[in-house]
């Protein structure tokens, strides 16, 4: 693709050239959001916002101020956005229509498969909103055009290039290289990650690799080391996770081609089903360069019973249900150089209560504050336990996983002095209850987003979460809180640790995503959090799947200061807003931003209001089917039936084993109308073949 592709409601750009690789540097004081939750170590907080605090968004013009048209679909499938939008709010042009100019440019990524450059200013004539380039990142998007892409991208600035990835029809994952400027796919660039390239070789934990058949997402956000050098990609969910180095070979510098140049397996044999790394958040990297991933369990291990045995907890380089920490060393490539694993990771991971829901995040307290300051904080995940360590000294070996426990005192992380009420003793902090270590699947489960960071004026640091409460036998009504904030505690000469100080107790999340961070010089802070706004197990791709919600909070008392109404489409799972120059920016169907409107801002009519209705018709089991059921079934090696052996069963069987039986967990949530489509799609797919 030469040109900016046009279309109606696209702005023609056919002078844009590609721009040349040494781009410069952003200028001083320019906003910009480059990855996911704002920074590399993931901290999800913003501290040069000024406009937008409490007062300005509880004022009566605060609304949308733009949007974009709507993103492209596949097929019958619309687009949604899982990955969230980045920014660039000052990208200077040297050549074509905008040469001299200075554009803010915010990016998106569909799971439809393409990639766009969306203008989110008033600069040079050009409206907000308008499509300045898109790109066609795959022909044939993984899933019909539900899994094109899912995970959020990372921008080089310096290089000029947004590193994206796309899924095709035959679940293979590619990395693209784009320039900022015109979309145009770099030399060198797709590199495809598959069995044909991760191998054994490659991998630096035993003799795993890709398996030929095999479905692996790619839903983690992409992370590049400071110097851009390297690309770090995760893949998940259910069989292993591997997270990946990619030597971006930036031009300039006689790196050669870009290339895979290791990767790390969660198993060291591709027989052993754990360790999915498939959180949002994807890899986090602290300043000293330390890459940390956290890894999750088997749904499949959980669902055929095989308990602890199936965790693996006596073989040595077996790493699901830990948090990962490497060193991307220059001849050897990905080094574990330590790891975390909470007490009960036996227990939870057996149950497929992971903690790959909630990844990593990197943040520091001035030195001298306590013994301990360069830390790594683990949101609530499905369990709703929060987890402190020391960046420095990682409690666990790079060997085997300590033994399992049912001690909560004895889990390696900083734990506060006190008891805690989930456990009548000492042991982490529970930020979204009640306590279980059994119940934690599918809707049961109380969070799957990454928490923030942020320090106020007043130098207190606090931590803040979503997810929310459970109620019911099987946990499968969400209850208050869904925004919890837990303060660090730090005394010199003593270790940190965490404590709960504010629970919102009015406003019930669904699915959030994770809380984002706004303020200025550590005042005025307001939390933004996106929530889905229906259940996890909840089709998004059904023509009725209800629009999203964005909640502003204050971030000092945790009071609910807005939300957006019926303003928003619908949007993808695990998604995040971009706050930045002063408006707030969200992905769904289509760019949304909200802001301080003027008396020339445009009006903008609601979404639809929809509500979920139950069918049984033959698109609504296909998309259940993909989004639960296809990992197994559809997959080789996996170990489950395949569909053309459940295709031989009787229906009713097949609804049995979603109602009552061994398959009871992977359709909690959905009615008996939904699961009856889902029995009869597997039929008629299996007959078809």
């Amino acid at each position: 693709m030469s040109k900016a592709m046009l279309g109606a409601g696209f702005l023609a750009l056919a002078g844009v050239a590609m721009a040349n690789a040494g781009a410069q540097k952003a200028p001083s004081g320019a906003a910009e959001k480059l990855t996911y939750h704002v920074s590399p170590g993931r901290e999800g907080w913003t501290d040069r916002e000024p406009a937008l605090d409490p007062q300005s968004v509880t004022a009566s013009d605060f609304g949308q101020i733009w949007q974009s048209p709507k993103l492209d679909g596949f097929g019958a499938k619309p687009a949604r956005l899982f990955a969230s939008p980045l920014y660039i709010g000052d990208l200077d042009f040297t050549e074509g229509a905008f040469a001299a100019k200075r554009l803010a440019l915010a990016y998106a990524v569909t799971s439809t498969g393409y990639a766009y450059a969306i203008h989110a200013g008033s600069q040079a004539g050009v409206e907000a909103g308008a499509i300045l380039w898109k790109r066609r990142l795959t022909s044939s998007p993984c899933q019909d055009g539900q899994m094109g892409n899912l995970a959020t991208p990372v921008i080089d600035r310096e290089a000029g290039r947004l590193y994206v990835t796309s899924c095709r029809g035959d679940w293979i994952w590619d990395i693209h290289a784009l320039d900022l400027r015109s979309g145009e796919e770099l030399p060198g660039w797709p590199l495809e990650v598959s069995a044909r390239t991760v191998t054994d070789d490659v991998n630096r934990n035993g003799t795993s690799h890709f398996v030929e058949g095999q479905i692996y997402f790619q839903r983690g956000a992409l992370a590049l080391s400071e110097d851009g050098e390297k690309l770090y990609v995760a893949f998940g969910p259910d069989m292993q996770g591997f997270l990946v180095s990619v030597d971006t070979a930036r031009e300039g510098e006689g790196r050669g081609q870009p290339a895979i140049s290791s990767a790390f397996s969660s198993m060291p044999s591709e027989t052993m089903e754990q360790g999915g790394m498939w959180g949002a958040s994807g890899p986090a990297i602290d300043p000293e360069g330390r890459i940390y991933i956290a890894s999750g369990a088997s749904v499949l291990n959980a669902l055929n019973k095989g308990g602890i045995a199936g965790v693996y907890p006596d073989v040595d380089h077996a790493w699901g249900q830990s948090i990962l920490q490497f060193r991307d060393t220059a001849d050897k490539g990905l080094v574990l150089a330590g790891t975390f694993s909470p007490f009960n990771y036996c227990q939870t991971a057996a149950s497929d209560i992971d903690i790959a829901s909630s990844g990593a995040v990197a943040f520091d307290l001035e030195p001298g504050r306590a013994t301990s300051h360069r830390l790594l904080g683990l949101g609530a995940a499905k369990q709703g336990l929060a987890f402190l360590l020391d960046r420095d000294h990682m409690p666990g070996g790079t060997t085997r996983r300590p033994a399992c426990s049912e001690d909560p005192a004895s889990d390696p992380s900083l734990l506060a002095p006190e008891d805690q009420p989930a456990f009548g003793s000492r042991g982490p902090t529970l930020i979204f209850g009640p306590y279980s270590d059994s119940i934690g699947m599918g809707n049961s489960a109380k969070s799957r987003s990454v928490l923030a960071h942020f320090r106020s004026a007043q130098g207190a640091h606090y931590l803040y979460y979503a997810g929310s409460a459970k109620e019911g036998e099987d946990f499968g009504t969400n209850v208050p809180p869904s925004l919890v904030r837990a303060r660090v505690v730090a005394q010199a000469g003593k270790a940190p640790f965490l404590r709960v100080d504010a629970r919102e107790m009015t406003v019930t999340l669904q699915n959030p995503g994770a809380p984002v961070v706004s303020s200025h010089e550590g005042k005025g802070g307001v939390v933004w959090v996106l929530d889905t706004n229906v259940p996890r197990s909840v089709d998004i791709y059904q023509p009725d799947a209800p629009g999203a919600r964005l909640h502003a909070f204050d971030a000092a008392t945790l009071t609910p200061l807005w939300n957006s109404g019926n303003a928003l489409y619908t949007s993808g799972k695990y998604n995040e807003p971009a706050v930045v120059d002063g408006m707030v920016i969200v992905g769904t169907d289509r760019l949304q931003a909200f802001g301080r409107r003027t008396a020339t801002t445009p009006r903008f009519a609601d979404a639809p209001v929809r509500e979920v209705k139950a069918g049984s018709d033959a698109s609504v089991g296909k998309a259940v089917y993909g989004a639960r059921c296809a990992s197994c079934h559809s997959a080789a090696s996996s170990g489950a039936p395949s569909v053309k052996t459940l295709a031989t069963y009787p229906l009713e069987r097949i609804v049995t084993a979603m109602t009552t039986g061994k398959m009871q967990e992977m359709a909690s949530g959905l009615s008996r109308d939904h699961i009856r489509a889902v029995a009869e799609h597997v039929r008629r797919q299996g007959q078809e073949r």
